[in-house]
């Protein structure tokens, strides 16, 4: 059985940083991309970043490139999106999801996580 945990998520304010985590069981984590989305109140899911298996990849949103980073640890089965300078427009649900392709569309993403709330506050 598939899981995919984050945590990490919280209250910060405008400025702030934050470290969300994604920890994987059942499944042969380094043979998947990994990817974290993001979805507000009222809104449609959105990608935010992804890193394909071995974590030479790395892909962006726009509006988060310069100021998140994803990365992952093969060893302990865990992606991770170091978020800094986070602004008010950045709080929603986060989500890690694991496919085949390091992409930007949801769709070909296999599994995903229960999601993590990220606040953020002006």
């Amino acid at each position: 059985q598939v899981q995919l945990v984050e945590s990490g998520g919280g209250l910060v304010q405008a400025g702030g940083s934050l470290r969300l985590s994604c920890a994987a069981s059942g499944l042969t984590f380094s043979s998947y991309a990994m990817g974290w989305f993001r979805q507000a109140p009222g809104k449609e899911r959105e990608f935010v970043a992804a890193i394909n298996w071995s974590g030479g990849s790395t892909y962006y949103a726009d509006s988060v490139k310069g100021r998140f980073t994803i990365s992952r640890d093969n060893a302990k089965n865990t992606v991770y999106l170091q978020m800094n300078s986070l602004k008010p427009e950045d709080t929603a649900v986060y989500y890690c999801a694991a496919g085949n392709l390091a992409v930007r569309t949801h769709g070909p993403y296999r599994y995903w996580g229960q999601g993590t709330q990220v606040s953020v506050s002006s």
